[in-house]
């Protein structure tokens, strides 16, 4: 279920989509979860910040605890979530690179000394 509510519309299979709909017509709270879920996707593919406040108290006053809880984090650091929602900078590669070298230290933990920690991370771009 969780799949059928983060993944794009379009990514479902007919079947997916009529099990999608049957259970969500049975549970009232999970629409309301895959609504929340599928507007603060478009927020984010499409660079909508602005949007941001209007979404935070949906999602404060939808009753839900799980997303209740995630929308006072992102209140919590207001200013750069919506930074992060509006402007086309991230830092993805950067992430990337940092758990690449991450899994290499895991991978070689007891084994070895940072010079062949180091000869690794160079050599494995």
């Amino acid at each position: 279920m969780v799949g059928w509510l983060t993944r794009h519309p379009a990514g479902l299979t007919l079947d997916e989509e009529l099990q999608r709909k049957t259970l969500l017509a049975h549970c009232p709270e999970l629409e309301t979860t895959a609504d929340l879920v599928r507007s603060f996707a478009e927020m984010l593919a499409d660079l909508e910040g602005h949007r941001l406040p209007e979404w935070i108290t949906q999602a404060m006053t939808s009753g839900l605890r799980g997303i209740s809880t995630f929308a006072n984090g992102l209140n919590s650091d207001y200013d750069a979530v919506e930074a992060g929602l509006t402007t086309p900078w991230n830092s993805g590669h950067v992430e990337g690179a940092v758990n690449r070298i991450k899994m290499l230290k895991r991978q070689m933990f007891g084994r070895a000394g940072f010079t062949l920690l180091r000869k690794r991370v160079l050599l494995a771009t």
